[in-house]
């Protein structure tokens, strides 16, 4: 007996990126480390090529654009930047993703935010 796709999703964890982030003064002009997480959750159905999923290149494009956009001053603003560029895509119905800065806290790993859109 086959099972039925009850739902699909494709993910990215810990991409790493540069860029201008903070609400700071120290923080302007000059970029910051950045890990990406991103979930997007696809209308189902059988993936049997790149063509019937969710390519994860396109969070690596879309960090890179918003990255290249210019200074943004908040990780959430970041990550719903992000989320609308890969909410954008055909068969994209749900996307979540996080935005951390690392040198944020001293005491803390990270910091950040975290986001889901859905159409």
């Amino acid at each position: 007996m086959r099972g039925q796709i009850a739902g699909l999703r494709v993910f990215v964890r810990g991409l790493k990126i540069q860029a201008e982030i903070g609400l700071n003064p120290d923080e302007r002009g000059r970029t910051q480390s950045l890990l990406i997480d991103a979930i997007a959750t696809l209308d189902p159905g059988a993936p049997h090529r790149l063509s019937d999923t969710f390519n994860y290149e396109h969070v690596v494009a879309a960090a890179r654009a918003v990255a290249d956009g210019g200074h943004v001053e908040l990780a959430e603003t970041f990550a719903l930047r992000v989320g609308e560029l890969i909410l954008a895509h055909k068969g994209v119905r749900e996307v979540c993703v996080s935005v951390a800065k690392p040198e944020a806290l001293v005491a803390a790993e990270v910091a950040g935010a975290e986001i889901k859109l859905r159409r």
